[in-house]
């Protein structure tokens, strides 16, 4: 991998020096479900700076949760996740989406949630994104690692709209809230046992 290279300005007879410039972070879209469970597993990955709940998938800016709770926007509860790249690969958070986060073969549902809106859906943002997220779904069609056939969108990403704030950093915040309990606490331990490497608590 080439990585460019900044170097500092020294006064004449000084030794030139050189850094490295650690990449931009980048970013990831993703909608499996609830954005509550799937928020907090892209929370425990090492690598991952940042995760946002919230929309996305619709060709209008939401009005809000109740409006999406509807099913009639197009949009899909979703989560932006920003990470630093020398940490964590896109294709990284791609098996953490597939094999933790969600079930991948459950179509416009998750759970005990049903509707468009809680729809799996992989938003990419460049064609490199695009190419992984078609290797990843085939890879795992291929080693049979789902009995059914996997659902899940790979489409364009066209804009992310945040959630409300209630709904940030929710299931730290409710961690003994039922749906949180029976739910996405269980994907927590999922993420610890499959990828340790990757969990960070």
């Amino acid at each position: 991998m080439w990585r460019a290279l900044a170097f500092l300005a020294v006064l004449p007879g000084a030794t030139v020096q050189a850094r490295a410039v650690r990449p931009a972070p980048a970013t990831a879209v993703f909608a499996g479900g609830c954005f509550w469970g799937v928020d907090a597993v892209f929370k425990h990955v090492k690598g991952v700076l940042r995760v946002v709940s919230g929309y996305s998938g619709g060709d209008a800016p939401p009005a809000g949760y109740e409006q999406v709770s509807t099913g009639t926007t197009g949009h899909a509860e979703s989560v932006q996740v920003t990470y630093d790249s020398t940490q964590v690969s896109y294709d990284q958070l791609l098996q953490v989406f597939f094999l933790v986060a969600h079930d991948p073969t459950q179509l416009n549902r998750q759970g005990p949630d049903e509707g468009t809106q809680y729809r799996s859906i992989v938003f990419y943002s460049t064609p490199e994104q695009h190419r992984a997220a078609a290797a990843a779904i085939a890879s795992l069609t291929r080693q049979h690692v789902y009995a059914d056939p996997i659902v899940t969108q790979v489409v364009p990403l066209k804009a992310f709209y945040p959630a409300e704030a209630y709904h940030q950093n929710y299931l730290a915040l409710h961690p003994d809230q039922p749906y949180i309990v029976y739910n996405d606490l269980p994907k927590l331990r999922r993420l610890a046992e499959r990828f340790p490497a990757l969990y960070q608590s």
